[in-house]
Formats: C-alpha cells, sequence, structure tokens
C-alpha cells in the first residue's frame, strides 16, 4: 500500500508561482514512476506531468511546457510540481500519482497509474 499527500496549493495572483509537494510513504519511492494531474468543475482529469524513476525522464503535456517543472527527491521520498506564470485556466485540484509496476515509459493518462493522493486545490486568480 502506498500513500500519497500532496501540499502546497493555494491562491494565487494571475502570472505568480506556487510549488506543490507530495510525500510518499514507505520504501519503494525510488522504484515508482510518478506523475502529476489535475481536475477542475466539471471537466475530466487530465495529465499534468509525469517523472521516471531516477528522474532523467519527464513528461509534460502542452498547456503547461516551459512553465511547470517536475522533480523529485528519492532520498526523502517527496515528489515536487514547480508552476510558474499561472494561468486562470491552471485553476483546479492538483493530484499526484503512482505506478509501482515497471514500465520503459512514462505513462500519460490516468490508467498507468495505481495509486493517487488526496488532492490539493489551486485557485489562480485574475
Amino acid at each position: 500500500q502506498v500513500q500519497l499527500v500532496e501540499s502546497g496549493g493555494g491562491l494565487v495572483q494571475v502570472g505568480g508561482s506556487l510549488r506543490l509537494s507530495c510525500a510518499a510513504s514507505g520504501r519503494g519511492f525510488s522504484t515508482y514512476v510518478m506523475g502529476w494531474f489535475r481536475q477542475a468543475p466539471g471537466k475530466e482529469r487530465e495529465f499534468v506531468a509525469a517523472i521516471g524513476r531516477l528522474g532523467g525522464s519527464t513528461s509534460y503535456a502542452d498547456p503547461v511546457k516551459g512553465r511547470f517543472t517536475i522533480s523529485r527527491d528519492n532520498a526523502g521520498n517527496t515528489l515536487y510540481l514547480k508552476m510558474n506564470s499561472l494561468k486562470p485556466e491552471d485553476t483546479a485540484v492538483y493530484y499526484c500519482a503512482a505506478r509501482i509496476y515497471f514500465t520503459n515509459v512514462v505513462p500519460t493518462t490516468p490508467l498507468g497509474y495505481n495509486y493517487w493522493g488526496q488532492g490539493t486545490q489551486v485557485t489562480v486568480s485574475s
């Protein structure tokens, strides 16, 4: 069983920045592919970013490329998402996710992940 706890969300003005964190339980964190997803009211959960087990492989959704950076600290069992130049359309609940089974590619759909956090709200005001 993997437990994921997100933090760092909040209210920020357009153009501002936030850093989300996701703390993972257990000793297998360095073997998990990790991802961030988001879900706005009335919309489906969508891919934001993902990172390979050692951090050398990353993938980003087009709307966040160049503004968001995913990273991980395997020693501290923590996943991060640094979000810059935030826009109102970035408003959503942000979820971190873990894939515990081996894969050669970084999944970009929710079905590619086994465990989810409870989410943290990000609101960008104009």
